[in-house]
């Protein structure tokens, strides 16, 4: 069996300035550069690294690569429509049932958690939700 010592994610994009930008300015998480290809490190508030990779062939993920759990949903999306990031990435008719604000209300419907995507400038599929 592998001793495994430590994990982490990672995630490609197109745009290593364009991610750089998105993820230490709209969305206020500690990024360094990384020796390794170009790439960044983000810092997520548990402490754990996220390795983001520089891809030329880049093709956008189609599912939540990021999961940022925030305290009010409300104020969350406010602020990131506030920073220019759209949230409305899904409509009404599709199984999520999002509102006018692009937020899918779980809590309220016994189907999950309050939670909103959206995409960062790679068109990587991110949330915001509340636990």
């Amino acid at each position: 069996m592998v001793t495994v010592r430590d994990a982490f994610s990672g995630f490609s994009v197109d745009d290593i300035a364009a991610a750089r930008e998105f993820y230490g300015t709209k969305l206020g998480l500690p990024v360094q550069d990384e020796p390794m290809a170009g790439a960044l490190q983000l810092t997520l508030p548990s402490g754990q690294a996220v390795f983001v990779y520089p891809k030329p062939d880049h093709t956008p993920a189609t599912f939540t690569i990021l999961n940022l759990v925030v305290e009010d949903i409300d104020a969350a999306v406010d602020e990131l429509n506030a920073a220019g990031v759209v949230t409305k990435i899904y409509t009404e008719g599709d199984a999520f049932g999002t509102d006018e604000r692009g937020i899918a209300r779980g809590s309220a419907t016994g189907m999950g958690p309050d939670i909103a995507w959206f995409r960062d400038p790679a068109g990587n599929v991110l949330s915001v939700l509340v636990t």
